[in-house]
């Protein structure tokens, strides 16, 4: 992360083939999360409807030139961190991704909270610290979602990053259902 000025830390993705927990776990939260996606992208008037199953959307990436797995393995040591930033590999995304925490707070490490920070037109942001659990996921947007406004709906932008890790190793599984390019 240094080298990109993303943060401090490191992360890896996996290749092709990728492990088989991986890959079902992928499967079956997109095949949930795809009516929520289809739901977000009526919401802002985008156009366009993500298919069933992660097997078809995975067809329709490759198809515009994004090929590259993108699931990611990330460890962030002592002073680490992960600066706000949106996961965005070309010109499809699945509006969702997910976070899932493989360390044990509070024995492994200390701080390195999940953050979330949106941006609603004409209004300050607004920032939100999660303590995940060993174990537990997140599943945040991308990009951005839709929010009902007092004139409509409004299209609030969000970016995602994590505090600085006070002690300890911090890991964390992503899984983002798009593919890169």
């Amino acid at each position: 992360m240094d080298s990109h000025a993303y943060g401090s830390g490191d992360y890896a993705y996996y290749d092709e083939p990728l492990p088989k927990d991986i890959t079902t776990l992928r499967e079956r939260m997109y095949e949930g999360l795809a009516p929520i996606a289809n739901s977000m992208n009526a919401g802002l008037r985008r156009p366009g409807r993500f298919p069933r199953t992660l097997s078809a959307y995975r067809t329709r990436c490759a198809r515009a030139g994004q090929n590259r797995p993108t699931p990611l393995v990330l460890r962030y040591g002592e002073g680490g961190y992960n600066r706000l930033h949106r996961d965005l590999y070309g010109d499809l995304f699945f509006p969702l991704q997910m976070t899932v925490m493989l360390s044990r707070p509070r024995e492994d490490f200390d701080g390195g909270q999940f953050l979330l920070v949106e941006n609603r037109p004409r209004q300050q942001s607004i920032g939100t610290a999660i303590d995940l659990e060993q174990g537990e996921a997140v599943v945040f947007p991308v990009a951005d979602r839709p929010v009902q406004g007092t004139r409509g709906t409004l299209r609030a932008e969000l970016r995602h990053g994590v505090s600085r890790v006070q002690r300890g190793d911090r890991y964390t599984l992503g899984i983002i259902f798009h593919d890169a390019a």
